[in-house]
């Protein structure tokens, strides 16, 4: 599969008065065209910082001080500000968390469609911005979109924003879509409709998706493959459907065992501690404090990132020993 974005040896620092927390501390991502990676891992492992950081889009006083980034060949690190610009929405693009922070709330839906539209094709008029905002929201399915282009954020529902902040990242038909978390504060049943519909836009649009999340059960529904982040660091990537049946680190196994299964009355387990301080994270490997399978070796050495005879790369010492449950 050709490669469409490339990260490597990326690092994001956080640089505050009470030091200096690692928040992306050597990360290697792939994803190829036509694609789509689960981001996964706990509040704080790094999910949404190593997306931002591939926008150049770090907030103050973070930095990227390590690494490179490549899209489609281009290097993203030596790009101007201006240059970036033009990447973002064209190229890649974003949805948030809350689409209710990302919409402006002093403007109509019509206008912050067109405003997105006609910032990359300069060529259009406004009418023609207007019918074209208007297509995009029938895309997303939302009904009367000729009525829904005139109304404010706060005139629409929760699931319908989400629909609304999807249209707007696919404004400018990007060959790469990042969905942070996309179905937070959403109900079930919307729940489930918003990912039927990145699902089928992805396909339809062929365009390659990262879709970050804590929630497995959304990585089991939409992905083709997985990346799992542990405070800062790559603990395990793999094939979606192999890495489901058999994890080959115990930070993915700890995730799948707090999937609740409709199919199996199981007690759920809950990973004991918590995310460490990356401003002092723990020495050796940094899930050691919380892993039940921990060793000297796992408090005095880093595991490398280690091609297994299952086709993952995982940062275990005991790979090869440990038999790790599923979901």
């Amino acid at each position: 599969m050709e490669t469409l974005l490339d990260v490597k040896g990326l690092k994001t620092y956080f640089f505050t008065e009470a030091g200096v927390v690692k928040a992306v501390d050597g990360i290697d991502f792939q994803i190829g065209k036509d694609e789509s990676v689960g981001l996964v891992g706990e509040s704080g492992s790094g999910k949404t910082v190593m997306s931002l950081s591939v926008f150049r889009i770090v907030p103050q006083p973070g930095k990227i001080v390590a690494g490179s980034i490549t899209l489609d060949g281009e290097d993203l690190l030596k790009k101007s500000d201006e240059e970036m610009r033009k990447i973002r929405g064209k190229k890649i693009a974003m949805t948030f968390q809350d689409p209710t922070t990302s919409l402006d709330p002093l403007y109509t839906v019509g206008d912050q469609l067109v405003e997105v539209i006609r910032l990359h094709n300069k060529e259009l008029s406004k009418k023609e911005a207007w019918e074209k905002a208007e297509k995009l929201l029938e895309l997303v399915r939302i009904s009367e979109p000729s009525i829904r282009v005139k109304e404010y954020p706060h005139e629409l529902s929760g699931g319908m924003k989400q629909r609304i902040a999807i249209a707007r990242a696919l404004a400018s038909g990007p060959t790469l879509l990042f969905a942070d978390e996309p179905t937070t504060n959403l109900d079930v049943t919307v729940q489930a409709q918003v990912l039927e519909l990145i699902k089928e836009l992805r396909e339809k649009q062929k365009m390659s998706l990262v879709m970050i999340t804590h929630d497995m059960g959304i990585v089991a529904e939409i992905t083709q493959r997985v990346q799992v982040l542990y405070a800062g660091m790559v603990a395990e990537v793999g094939e979606t459907h192999s890495l489901f049946r058999k994890p080959q680190h115990p930070y993915t196994e700890a995730l799948l065992q707090a999937v609740p299964r409709i199919d199996q009355r199981k007690e759920l387990r809950v990973i004991p501690g918590n995310i460490p301080n990356l401003i002092n994270p723990p020495t050796g490997c940094r899930f050691h404090p919380r892993c039940p399978y921990a060793k000297d070796i796992c408090i005095e050495k880093v595991p490398p990132l280690e091609l297994t005879d299952r086709g993952h790369l995982s940062a275990c010492h005991f790979w090869r020993t440990l038999s790790l449950s599923g979901a």
